[in-house]
């Protein structure tokens, strides 16, 4: 196997990487076939972290603009990534890849409580840790908690998992012709918008010289080809 780039790593799922072609919130064979790539990762020896996001079942700021009240709807947002974290966690147990889930919330009866230090124990035991219920705090999306996350595990990559090739200057669904960038700044990033992910999220990131790599989870098994070098998707870096 070729040399790995890296040992520890976080990976950040967006809720809508769950769903159903057909509309449904979960689609569980797209949960397997993720579950398969991340456990790939970690039989190669590289610890995993994983955050994912809650908008394929609800998103807190919709609900708000909705009328909800902003701090019960981003509970209920983070709710909502603890059971996609459950989900993923029964995929990876039935292939037979120890995982734990941690949550920013405490739910002790599904989930063990977030403490930083018994994360990192999970990792260096061969563990899959996700990372649910964001920062635990309103107002906070789960990209920031990605970033956050990555840095206190002491991650030397984080991983945005979307469903495009990496960074352009505009949607490429939508702009055929936008510019896609394979190198830039957290700078570069910020000031000209383009909603890689929160600023927040990026702030956090440049401020840790934490680099990240934006890339396509749809395309199978590119995470493995990044972790053996291929130049896949776009590094941010600061």
């Amino acid at each position: 196997m070729s040399k790995l780039i890296c040992r520890r790593i976080l990976l950040k799922l967006s809720g809508e990487a769950l769903m159903s072609a057909h509309g449904g919130s979960i689609d569980a064979a797209i949960v397997k076939r993720l579950a398969s790539e991340v456990k790939e990762l970690c039989d190669a020896g590289i610890q995993v972290g994983l955050v994912i996001g809650g908008g394929n079942i609800l998103r807190g700021a919709d609900k708000a603009s909705e009328g909800l009240d902003r701090v019960t709807s981003d509970q209920m947002g983070m709710l909502a990534t603890v059971i996609n974290a459950l989900a993923l966690q029964d995929a990876l147990e039935y292939l037979g890849q120890p995982v734990r889930v941690m949550s920013a919330l405490r739910i002790n009866q599904v989930c063990e409580d977030y403490i930083r230090r018994r994360a990192i124990r999970h990792l260096e035991k061969g563990r899959i840790v996700i990372f649910s219920a964001g920062t635990g705090n309103p107002f906070f999306t789960t990209d920031s908690a990605a970033s956050l996350r990555a840095i206190e595990i002491n991650a030397e990559l984080m991983i945005k998992a979307t469903k495009v090739k990496g960074v352009y200057s505009a949607d490429p669904e939508k702009v055929p012709d936008a510019l896609f960038y394979s190198r830039l700044t957290y700078d570069e990033a910020l000031d000209q918008r383009l909603n890689v992910m929160d600023a927040t999220a990026l702030v956090l990131c440049r401020d840790n010289n934490l680099p990240m790599r934006v890339m396509n989870i749809f395309d199978q098994g590119a995470v493995m080809r990044l972790m053996q070098g291929a130049d896949i998707g776009s590094l941010i870096q600061t």
